[in-house]
């Protein structure tokens, strides 16, 4: 029997994984933990949450809403993990970090046909492979990589926000709502008012900043930019970013705060919060200082603080075909982020195309062409679109789907007709049992 190797144990692979296993293929998983750890790394576990502890919005009728939700009707590994291990966030999926990744590895380790190899691998395999190391590949493997393709790579940088204990918030400064007061009230908001907020984006501008080698503002991805970079872009850009007050109400005063910085539960037990996109690389000492400025958070008890990490991905749209596998070697996949998908769902996405694409070729099967109708098969379609000059990571959204035959003039109203095509395929392709 055909054996596959999947290089890499995060959200990529591990789908990877599973799914080539559930297709009844030998697996080979290769992961370099717990013999090497990059520095955004912190535990030995698979399907690590490097960065957020959040799967974001979770409604059909948000784009990431509906990944999710065709990968949970396909039984995705990564979904029904993140479903088992939820926290209340309001209208968002968010996990429990350590319990989720406990769960993924639980599942993976005692698959029948899934062997583990722990140690780092620094050449590309022959295929059938699926290379899934992330943003964070090794500089041996990635060195490889790019041997094998014979071009650069391209890079960009990413941004984790710390974390801190529940029991050292304030609650005398603090309040629990959600934003417009949708579902529950899951998020802790932590407010200044106008001269607390310029002296914290004064002092934000001017904390030292740990050393990145070939650090550059311009070379940073939007969806995770470091909360003193958006801070030295205006005095006024956080309170429309991460900061914003707009829909939350203080109870003590009746009235929006100028500036509300969010925390959201990290774990099932509650007792650890994240600081909602303070993704940073300030020196840990300077974060400390800085953000201990907040009122709510004047003796936060910081369990981990931000770091700063390059990114690295592939030219894809002039590499890889919409299945992730390398146009000139079919047998020679990549899935994740390294591929130009953003996100975690986006992540599990490609290990899930990649894998149910690479079974079909060495089973001898037609590959399943997923369209550019549902949020899956939009994804492979936007990392291999030959056309796009200037290539940059992408979450999933509804402008790379398939529009609709008819006009729906409500944005909410169209977006729903959108998914429900998409699932009305998923559905009938899950059937097939493919």
């Amino acid at each position: 029997m055909t054996t596959v190797k999947v290089i890499g144990a995060g959200l990529a692979g591990a789908e990877a994984a599973w799914q080539l296993a559930q297709r009844g293929l030998q697996v080979e998983l290769h992961e370099m933990k717990p013999h090497k750890k990059t520095p955004a790394h912190h535990v030995d576990t698979f399907a690590e949450l490097v960065c957020s502890n959040s799967l974001r919005g979770d409604k059909i009728e948000n784009a990431v809403g509906l990944l999710k939700e065709e990968l949970r009707r396909l039984g995705s590994l990564i979904i029904s993990c993140a479903d088992e291990t939820r926290v209340e966030a309001g209208g968002c999926l968010a996990v429990d970090r350590q319990g989720f990744s406990d769960l993924v590895t639980e599942k993976i380790r005692n698959h029948p046909n899934i062997t583990v190899i722990a140690g780092e691998v620094t050449e590309v395999p022959t295929g059938p492979v699926i290379i899934a190391t992330g943003p964070l590949t090794s500089d041996s493997l990635s060195k490889a990589i790019g041997e094998y393709f014979g071009s650069d790579y391209l890079h960009f940088f990413d941004a984790a926000a710390p974390l801190i204990t529940a029991e050292s918030v304030d609650m005398d400064e603090a309040w629990w709502q959600s934003r417009y007061d949708r579902g529950t009230p899951d998020y802790v908001n932590c407010p200044m008012n106008k001269e607390q907020y310029e002296s914290f984006v004064k002092e934000l501008i001017a904390a030292e900043e740990a050393e990145v080698h070939g650090f550059e503002d311009k070379r940073i991805f939007e969806g995770c930019i470091p909360v003193e970079v958006m801070a030295r872009r205006g005095q006024d850009t956080l309170r429309y970013g991460p900061l914003k007050p707009v829909g939350l109400t203080n109870p003590k005063t009746g009235k929006e705060p100028y500036a509300v910085v969010q925390l959201r539960q990290d774990n099932a037990a509650k007792s650890v919060y994240n600081l909602v996109g303070f993704q940073t690389h300030l020196k840990f000492g300077e974060q400390k200082r800085v953000f201990s400025m907040i009122p709510a958070l004047k003796n936060a008890e910081f369990v981990r603080y931000g770091v700063m990490h390059q990114n690295t991905f592939l030219q894809s749209p002039k590499l890889l075909d919409r299945y992730y596998a390398d146009r000139r070697n079919p047998l020679v996949a990549f899935a994740g982020q390294m591929t130009g998908v953003e996100g975690y769902v986006e992540s599990a996405a490609s290990g899930f195309l990649a894998s149910v694409a690479m079974a079909a070729k060495v089973q001898g099967r037609e590959i399943p062409e997923f369209p550019k109708e549902t949020a899956i098969g939009a994804l492979g379609l936007y990392i291999s679109d030959e056309r796009i000059e200037n290539f940059q990571p992408m979450n999933i959204n509804f402008s790379i789907i398939a529009p609709l035959e008819q006009r729906i003039k409500k944005k909410a109203e169209k977006n729903l007709a959108i998914a429900n095509r998409a699932l009305a395929w998923i559905d009938a392709f899950a059937e097939k049992g493919i």
